[in-house]
Parts: structure tokens; sequence; C-alpha cells
């Protein structure tokens, strides 16, 4: 940040007085701007022994499978942002959502919290954000092309709490960045 959103002035790095933080400080109005962590939220969808991936079209991972998931929007709770990016990178409609995995990523100040979902019908396919979308057993998951760790460990965590149908909340930290590469052309 080089300017303040509410006069356009030039802002300064300080610890506001009170805070024990560096932020942004305007120059002019001395309004403190608030860089706080993003929220990603999204769905662990089951169809019967099967649960729902995507093949991102997208960056970063392109190439990679993941779980529907993306960016929380104002105005949605977490629970309608999982829904709805489950919609818009599968076209999959799910129910009876509960949430299954959070994962700090301190590393890039995100928050992910994926929602086990039950997939409403086999009437899915590929979004805009999407190459391929489809539905795998455990033991067809295509694990080393997984797009990030924090779906290895939902996915993992999910396939061995099926065995005993509990599915407790699941805490996760990641505090460093993947060491995969970025996309399937440079792996």
């Amino acid at each position: 940040m080089k300017f303040c959103s509410s006069c356009g002035a030039n802002i300064r790095i300080e610890v506001p007085a009170g805070d024990n933080r560096p932020r942004h400080v305007c120059n002019s109005c001395e309004e403190v701007h608030y860089s706080n962590p993003k929220i990603i939220a999204g769905c662990l969808p089951v169809f019967e022994d099967k649960v729902l991936l995507c093949k991102r079209a997208i960056e970063p991972r392109i190439g990679y499978w993941t779980l529907p998931a993306g960016f929380m929007e104002n105005n949605e709770s977490t629970e309608q942002a999982a829904s709805r990016e489950t919609l818009e990178e599968a076209n999959a409609r799910v129910s009876s959502l509960q949430l299954y995995s959070l994962t700090s990523m301190t590393h890039i100040s995100h928050v992910q919290m994926i929602y086990l979902a039950q997939l409403d019908d086999l009437d899915f396919f590929p979004g805009e954000e999407s190459l391929e979308v489809e539905l795998f057993t455990e033991a067809n998951i295509p694990w080393e092309d997984i797009a990030f760790q924090s779906i290895t460990n939902a996915l993992r965590c999910y396939f061995e709490d099926r065995q005993n149908q509990q599915f407790p909340l699941r805490h996760f930290e990641i505090n460093t960045p993947s060491k995969r590469p970025l996309n399937k052309a440079s792996a």
C-alpha cells in the first residue's frame, strides 16, 4: 500500500499508539489501514465412497487437482462461500455442510476452511477455473498431483475418519511454502 484509500495521501509504516504491530498509516489523515488474513472457503464433496476433485485451470498450481475452494466474498458466510465456490468451479450442488478442516497458512496470511458436504447429484462439469472435474475413490486419488498441502491433509484425514464414520474438526498449521513445482509444465 502506497496511498491512503481515504484521502489519497502517502502512507508510512509504523506501530500506532496502543498497537503492537507495524501498520500502514496515512501521513495526512492519520487513518490506520489494517491488513488481515484472507479467508478461503471450500468443500470436500462426497458421493458414496468417492470425493469430487477439480483440476485447476488457473494459477497457482495450474494442472493440479484440488477441492473446490476460493476466497470468501463480502456479505456471505463461510458456508455460503464454500457452496458458491463448489458451484463455480465444479457446477456441483452440495448439502449437509459441516466444517471439517481449518488450516492456518501463516506464511501467506490465509485461513482455509473446508466443509465436508454431500454431493446432491452427478450433474457436475468443469467451471471456468477447472480443466476437469472428477469423482475419485481413495485408491484412485492422484496424490502426487494434489495442488496444495492443505488439500492433501484434508483428504487424508477424511479417508482415515471415514473408517469410523466420525468426522471431527481438524486443525492444521502450515508455516512454510510448498517445495512442489508451481505448474505441471515445470514438473
